[in-house]
Formats: structure tokens, C-alpha cells, sequence
């Protein structure tokens, strides 16, 4: 169900159990020591929802504070000051230690820490990168205060990001602060807190919404609001520029790339052929000028290292049993919300601007359902590999992943592997109606033929509800696949 709260007005809140529990054991810890979170995440995938959440229910006195983009430090001192008088649950002595704003940030940290001795407390850092940006001294002084008094002391400090690359930074070797931050990554809400929010939706239903929707929770509380099918909500988007649907991939884009257009345009040519899962080869294609082709090889390398590492913004894909520098890698964007973007939206948003809509929206319908059948594919496969930690027809298996031959002629959607032998082959067929064939099936076993250790190797079928024939040996429907997500 959809848990409803008060925040500025009347908001939602669902899933994020697994987050709150965690948080809710750190905090408890601090009754042994102080600790230090450093959350991190995409921008829109609610972090600062689900830490506001937290402190607003965990029953401990709490200063949250978020940093200004390009604001002065007094700026963020003022605002650290009003924070403390805005608590519903303020630290103690509140009034008194903030009556007047601080002078510097030794002087905020050391009325925090005069609060904090009279028992546990949860500061929050929102934003933590541009607290820094306009005082590089607060990683100093946090340092400082920190090994000094605050980690004596029962206090959870919480440092928000959303570029993970920098707070990978400004936590990592070398900084002030490394060796003292407890990494906590959140991600965008999983199929089963979707499901959470939809509750009267079917398992087909609920997965096409996270494919569209990737589980960003505004786009998700928009879906929920329309109270229409996930397919009509977002052709109805398609008329509005201004629709979160429309609007939250350029701005995930414009904070992930203030300085890295060679990135930028490198995710979108993958984005734009995720159908096609592009390799290296077809992506310097998209990109080179005929006559700088090398320069553009050894840019498209760096761009992909930043977007596989410290941006985590693409996946690169390997068939299974492969070697790990194997030229068959291709790559698809890891966020299932991304892909529909830049499939429907990145390059076709200035006709919905021109008053066009009815284009893009004309692509959407006509490719829906095909795209639909490719993008639920690692979904797919994530699902089986969770559900491999008890299903007794997947014990032992370590790894699902596609195969494919290297003409590209012969491709298997799932290879499920144990550490010795391929246990499981299977065919996703992702339709509206009808499930696997028996041709298909004898499709697969031929084709399983090919697999490195598939001797014994069992059929699946994966389809999202219907009958199976009978020469599958294993049978998954959208059902079975979100329960893998449920808590």
C-alpha cells in the first residue's frame, strides 16, 4: 500500500523498508560510537524524501540542513541556523546555541556537539558536495571535530550526495574524511515497491510501469495520481514538456553532465540504439568524424569508463562464459527510465515543444511493444538471479547473463551458470497475449546446443502470463518474477 505522510503538505512515501531498517541500526550503534553515512544516489531517486522520513519518525532530536548550489558559506551557516529551529524534533538547547547563526563552521560543529552530550542526535547534510564547494574548509573541520568529540558521542552524522562520482571524492583516499564513512547507495524504488504503490495492479502491469517509469518515485507518484494504465499515462505525457515523464531524464542528464558533453553524447548514442545494444565498433561509428577516428576511439574509451564507473549510468554486457576483456561486450543504459527516455524523448522533445506531440507520441505506440520485450530483459534476468537464493530448480546458480554467437546470428536470452555448468537455457517472450511456443522451445534446445557445459542444461520459458507447452522444463510468469522483489 501507499503510505501516506506529512511533509510540506500532503505527501506520499512507500517501500524503502529495507533503507529504514538499515538506518534505523546505525542509529541504534551510536549508542556504542559515532558513525558517518555518506548516502548516495541519483538525483530523483528520493534521497532527501527518505532521509527527511527517517529523522522526522525515528523519535531523536535531528538537524537537517541542505547545502545551496553556489551559495556562500554564510549563506549555508544562516541556513544551518534556521534548520536547527525548524526541527519538529530540534536538538537540545536548540534555541539557545543557534540564537544568533554561527560564526564559522568550528563554531556550528561545536554547538552540535554541546547538543549531542545530552543524548543521540542525526545531523544531515543535504547536498553535502556544494557545503563544500563554497568552504572547502568543513571537510577540515568535520575531520577535525569529528576524531576529536562527535565519534565519543552518540551522534549519526548523514552526508547526502547526488553525483556519486564526487562523493566517491570527497570520501576517497587522500580526503579528510576517508576511513570514517559508511557507504550507503539508494537506488530508485525496485519492481517490488512498485508493486507497493500500485497494489491493485497485476504483476504484467506493475513491471511495465518500472520499465517506464524506472522507479523513480516522482514519476511513479504521477502514475499513481493519474489512476490510468501505465501505457495511457504516458501517452498522455507525451502532450506536456513540462510532464515529469518528460522532464526528469534532462534533469538527471544536467546534473550528471555539467562538464562531460563527450559522456553526455556517448550515453545518448546508446541510449537512442539499446534495442540494438550497440558494441564499441557501432559506437565510435555514431560518434567519429571519418578523419579522427583514433582520437575518437580513445575518447569513446575514457567516456565509457566514467559511464560504467563512477557515473554507473550504463552496463556493460558480456555473454555468459565469456573471458572478461572479450570483444563481444556491448553495453545498454542500466536505468530502465533512461532507456525509455532517450528511446522516446531525448531527440524528439523540441516537437512536443513545437506543438507536435502527436510524433513522438506515434513512435511510442508503433514501438512499444517491441522495445518492451528488449528493455525487460535484464529486469528479467536480475529477477531469476534473486530468486535463485531459494528456488529449488535455480540452487547454485551464480550468474544469469544473455549468450550470443560472435556473428551475432544465434542469440539466448537467459544462460543461468553455476560455478561448473550451465543449469538453466531460456527464451523471454514479452507480449500481450500468448505465451512461448513449442517451436520456440525446439528453437531454444538447438540453440542450447551451442552453450559452453549446457548438456544437462534445463528450458525455460519466461512470458508474462498464459499457458507454457510442455517441453519446458521451468516456467516463469511476471508473477513469479516479482516475487523476487517482494520484502
Amino acid at each position: 500500500m501507499i503510505h501516506r505522510v506529512l511533509d510540506s503538505g500532503e505527501g506520499w512515501f512507500v517501500g524503502r523498508s529495507r533503507l529504514m531498517g538499515s538506518l534505523r541500526e546505525h542509529l541504534d550503534a551510536t549508542s556504542q560510537r559515532g558513525r558517518i553515512l555518506a548516502v548516495r544516489g541519483r538525483r530523483q531517486v528520493g534521497k532527501s524524501t527518505a532521509l527527511e522520513r527517517f529523522v522526522e519518525g525515528c523519535g531523536v532530536p535531528y538537524l537537517y540542513a541542505t547545502g545551496v548550489y553556489r551559495g556562500s558559506a554564510r549563506q549555508h551557516l544562516d541556513g544551518l541556523a534556521a534548520a536547527a529551529h525548524q526541527s519538529r524534533v530540534p536538538l537540545p538547547g536548540a534555541d539557545e546555541l543557534f540564537a544568533a547563526p554561527p560564526a564559522s563552521w568550528r563554531d556550528a560543529l561545536g554547538k552540535i556537539g554541546l547538543a549531542a552530550r545530552s543524548g543521540p542526535v542525526v545531523v544531515v547534510l543535504d547536498e553535502f558536495p556544494w557545503f563544500v564547494g563554497t568552504d572547502p574548509s568543513l571537510e577540515g573541520e568535520l575531520q577535525a571535530v569529528w576524531d576529536r568529540v562527535w565519534e565519543k558521542l552518540p551522534v549519526l552524522l548523514v552526508l547526502i550526495g547526488s553525483d556519486v562520482a564526487m562523493m566517491d571524492r570527497l570520501t576517497g583516499y587522500g580526503r579528510p574524511l576517508f576511513g570514517r564513512v559508511r557507504d550507503v547507495r539508494l537506488g530508485a524504488l525496485d519492481p517490488g515497491e512498485v508493486a507497493q504503490a500500485l497494489p491493485h495492479a497485476d504483476a504484467q502491469e506493475v513491471l511495465d510501469a518500472y520499465l517506464i517509469t524506472g522507479g523513480y518515485p516522482r514519476l511513479v507518484q504521477d502514475l499513481v495520481g493519474s489512476g490510468r494504465p501505465t501505457r495511457d499515462w504516458a501517452a498522455r505525457c507525451f502532450a506536456d514538456p513540462f510532464s515529469p515523464l518528460l522532464a526528469t531524464g534532462r534533469f538527471i542528464m544536467d546534473a550528471e553532465f555539467p562538464d562531460s558533453p563527450a559522456a553526455s553524447h556517448v550515453l545518448a548514442v546508446i541510449g537512442s540504439q539499446d534495442s540494438g545494444r550497440p558494441g564499441f565498433t557501432d559506437i565510435v561509428s555514431a560518434v567519429a568524424d571519418p578523419d579522427e577516428r583514433k582520437s575518437t576511439e580513445t575518447a569513446v574509451t575514457r567516456a565509457l569508463g566514467l559511464l560504467s564507473g563512477p557515473k554507473e549510468l550504463i552496463e556493460r554486457e558480456l555473454p555468459a562464459w565469456a573471458a572478461p576483456k572479450t570483444r563481444l561486450r556491448r553495453y545498454r543504459v542500466a536505468d530502465p527510465y533512461l532507456r525509455f527516455w532517450f528511446r522516446y524523448v531525448d531527440q524528439q522533445a523540441d516537437l512536443v515543444w513545437r506543438g507536435r506531440p502527436d510524433l513522438p507520441l506515434a513512435r511510442f505506440e508503433q514501438d512499444w511493444p517491441t522495445w518492451r520485450g528488449h528493455s525487460v530483459e535484464p529486469v528479467v534476468r536480475q529477477s531469476l538471479l534473486r530468486l535463485a537464493v531459494d528456488h529449488p530448480e535455480l540452487g547454485g546458480v551464480e550468474q544469469v547473463a544473455p549468450w550470443w554467437t560472435r556473428d551475432g546470428q544465434t542469440e539466448i536470452d537467459v544462460v543461468a551458470t553455476t560455478r561448473a555448468t550451465t543449469a538453466v537455457v531460456g527464451t523471454i517472450k514479452w507480449r500481450y497475449s500468448g505465451g512461448v511456443t513449442r517451436h520456440e522451445l525446439v528453437r531454444l534446445a538447438h540453440a542450447a546446443s551451442l552453450v559452453p557445459h549446457a548438456a544437462d542444461a534445463r528450458l525455460a520459458a519466461v512470458f508474462p502470463a498464459g499457458d507454457a507447452p510442455a517441453e519446458a522444463d521451468l516456467v516463469f510468469r511476471a508473477e513469479d518474477l516479482l516475487a523476487a522483489w517482494r520484502p
